[in-house]
């Protein structure tokens, strides 16, 4: 599938592509700053046709809220002329500079021996923010007759990122700027209890955040460097139930300086791949060092919008909404039976942080499941094989949590089998890990630079590079690759070849990280059916359409999560949530949909992702917000190519 938006025949500027021969003198900083200097002073004319001389002709130009208050890619000169034209009269972008970041703020990078470029990063400023940007510059060929190498070409911009880090006016209030009034442990007690309870007198909340996980926290503690009161809602009894009440075999496949939070890293004594229950214990911990207001065992039962008091329903803005919350633990230490009081509250934001798929498992159907004699559950309520000693278990799925729950099912001597569906991407950790997330290590850049360089590479221009990635993957994984074909288990190297990122941003699944349920399918510990569909299941298991049949006493579906609009859809009606954009997925120029974005309907946001996008992205939700509150929120760019 190609990009609408995007020129299908975008290639990578490979050195022979562009007839350019690396000299062993090349001077990356001097090219770096001709071209800076160029590029600043036509930024400061807004001199839209200067600043797209400097640019390839293919190339990307990837904003971040800065320029648009949105999240766009632009591709090619003559669109991102037109894009320049429109914004740059009322952005004011000036005050770029070149950033010192320890020697590595311009950096000559070679990531493929015929793929090269110069990396620049850079700060500038808006007329209400302060933004980071990711420049690459590349060789662009000498005209013809010209002769070829570095003495004749001239370098250009093959990717732009311009990303808002800040509001003028408006900082977080953090480090420097956090409060210095001392309050004596009584009285800091009282008016924290206070401040939970939104207690009369004190500030109510401006945004009501539904979902304590990873993503409610990170955009409750962003908000509240903002200081913007804030509420988030949990109908669980505990921060972090979700993960601490998965099957006990959940462990992290990312590594743990890929994970970290905003304000309060990891510790340097932290496993790499995180337990799940030990992150849900973090996750608890991170909420009350950060102070969240968060209300345990409490349910939204009602959200409804005034639309006369909405400016614009066809605009990012406040949302005007009224939320009725039924609050289980008034005493605030998630006790309670449920039975407490309901709250009543006008609020401009509503943020929606239930998880991918908004948590609603995806059960099929099938004939006879009424008639069978065994237990059925989805993954998601699934604890410990252990519950299944003595028995025969069918795992439906052949993906992330269908792999941990068979291995878990071997590993406790259970007799287990997988059944797929449809083919799956693998990769090690092992071997994967490193190449996919080579900036994210222990002697890497910061997290907060690693972010903006990964976020710098447009998916369309990252599904090329994944495709080589990929490649190099497979290399180091053939011995296991080729025991799961002989196997018969079903693989696939993602679309287009581009494993696993296109994958994760179209679907969010269809992919396993191996950390060694693929050697047990290859030793035959995990049996493996595959060779035709279900037809329907019988008192003793489950019997498919070539007259074949696996006996079961437990069925797990490990068959993910449904519309992640669905949640909201529950709460705000049908009228409104028809108006509600796809959450998860790409859009015709490679960028997420809807998720940390305008979701369709003012004041109505989507957060979720893993560890490392909710650090990132939590941070643009809560721009938004504050900016939206502030009344410095600016033209939302709607226009496309």
């Amino acid at each position: 599938m190609t990009f609408a938006a995007i020129d299908p025949q975008v290639s990578l500027p490979t050195i022979d592509k562009l007839r350019f021969t690396i000299p062993p003198d090349l001077d990356a900083a001097h090219v770096a700053a001709q071209w800076f200097a160029s590029f600043s002073r036509a930024i400061a004319s807004t001199d839209a046709a200067s600043v797209v001389d400097l640019l390839a002709e293919d190339a990307f130009w990837r904003d971040v809220l800065a320029l648009t208050w949105d999240f766009r890619t632009i591709q090619r000169k003559d669109r991102i002329l037109s894009f320049l034209n429109d914004v740059l009269p009322d952005v004011k972008l000036g005050e770029l500079k070149i950033k010192d970041d320890h020697g590595k703020g311009v950096e000559f990078q070679q990531p493929f021996p015929d793929l090269a470029w110069i990396q620049v990063l850079f700060t500038f400023e808006t007329s209400v923010g302060i933004g980071s940007g990711v420049v690459r510059l590349i060789p662009i060929p000498p005209t013809s007759g010209s002769g070829s190498g570095s003495s004749s070409s001239e370098w250009k911009a093959h990717s732009i990122l311009t990303n808002l880090e800040d509001l003028k006016n408006h900082p977080e209030h953090i480090g420097h700027l956090r409060s210095h009034s001392p309050t004596h442990g009584n009285k800091w007690l009282s008016k924290r209890q206070r401040e939970l309870d939104f207690a009369a007198g004190e500030r109510q909340p401006r945004v009501v955040v539904i979902g304590a996980g990873q993503s409610g926290l990170d955009v409750a503690a962003r908000l509240k460097a903002l200081d913007v009161p804030t509420l988030v809602v949990e109908n669980e009894g505990r921060v972090g139930s979700r993960w601490r009440e998965r099957y006990e075999a959940l462990c992290l496949h990312d590594p743990v300086w890929y994970d970290h939070m905003p304000y309060i890293p990891f510790p340097p004594t932290w496993p790499t791949y995180t337990p799940a229950k030990k992150l849900a214990d973090w996750l608890e911990s991170y909420a009350h060092s950060l102070e969240l207001n968060i209300w345990t065992n409490s349910t939204v039962t009602s959200l409804s919008q005034d639309s006369s008091l909405v400016s614009n329903l066809d605009k990012p803005g406040k949302g005007a909404w009224t939320i009725t919350i039924k609050r289980g633990d008034a005493n605030g230490k998630g006790e309670g039976d449920g039975e407490g009081e309901e709250r009543t509250f006008q609020v401009d934001h509503v943020v929606f942080a239930v998880g991918l798929g908004g948590g609603v498992p995806v059960m099929p159907r099938f004939p006879g499941m009424d008639e069978f004699k065994g237990k059925v559950v989805h993954s998601s309520s699934h604890k410990s094989a252990l519950e299944h000693a003595g028995k025969k278990v069918v795992v439906v799925g052949a993906c992330t949590s269908a792999h941990d729950i068979a291995a878990d099912c071997v590993e406790c001597g259970v007799d287990v089998t997988m059944y797929q569906r449809s083919s799956t991407y693998i990769m090690s950790v092992k071997n994967g890990i490193p190449i996919l997330l080579g900036l994210y290590t222990e002697d890497g850049p910061p997290t907060d630079i690693a972010d903006r360089i990964s976020a710098s590479f447009p998916v369309p221009f990252l599904k090329l590079m994944a495709q080589r990635l990929t490649s190099v993957i497979a290399e180091a994984d053939k011995e296991t690759l080729e025991g799961l074909e002989k196997s018969g288990f079903k693989l696939n190297y993602g679309e287009d070849g581009s494993g696993f990122f296109i994958l994760a941003w179209r679907r969010a699944g269809g992919y396993y990280f191996d950390v060694g349920a693929s050697q047990m399918i290859v030793d035959g510990k995990i049996k493996l059916k595959n060779d035709a569909q279900i037809a329907r299941f019988t008192k003793g298991g489950i019997q498919f359409d070539d007259g074949s049949e696996v006996p079961a006493d437990v069925v797990i579906f490990a068959t993910g999560y449904g519309d992640a609009r669905e949640p909201a859809r529950k709460l705000i009606g049908d009228k409104l949530a028809d108006k509600l954009l796809p959450v998860w997925g790409l859009n015709d120029e490679g960028e997420i949909n809807s998720v940390w974005r305008w979701s369709g309907v003012p004041g109505l946001y989507f957060m979720m992702g893993n560890l490392a996008l909710c650090r990132f992205h939590s941070k643009h939700v809560a721009l938004q917000i504050k900016a939206i509150e502030e009344g410095v929120f600016g033209n939302h760019y709607t226009k496309r190519s």
